[in-house]
């Protein structure tokens, strides 16, 4: 057995060296690699903090970006009662406009031209 041991062992490294690829990859490739590994700009995009602000964030004062986090970090169902408190809100006010157009019209603040 000791004299096929060797034999063995140089055919285990003929078997490794035969399937040895001297190809190089060239990683600078837009073809072969465009990213150092694939979707991770992606992820990294979605998932960071902007640093630069939004288009949208343009007029927003302190206040109203701290409330924007307050929100963001409601509950589900805490945010359904927030949204539900703004949709009462929303309907008194129209109550109140149609009361006071009511108003204007019996008044005659609204003259035809």
């Amino acid at each position: 057995m000791s004299a096929e041991e060797p034999s063995d062992q140089s055919d285990l490294i003929c078997v490794e060296e035969s399937l040895m690829s001297l190809e190089k990859l060239d990683r600078a490739s837009p073809d072969l690699w465009p990213e150092q590994i694939p979707g991770v700009h992606e992820f990294v995009a979605q998932n960071s903090p902007q640093t630069e602000p939004s288009s949208w964030a343009g007029g927003l004062t302190p206040d109203d970006i701290n409330q924007l986090h307050q929100l963001g970090n409601l509950s589900v169902a805490s945010l359904i009662v927030e949204v539900k408190k703004l949709h009462d809100t929303a309907y008194q006010l129209g109550l109140e406009e149609a009361k006071e157009m009511t108003r204007g019209k019996y008044l005659n603040i609204f003259k035809h031209k």
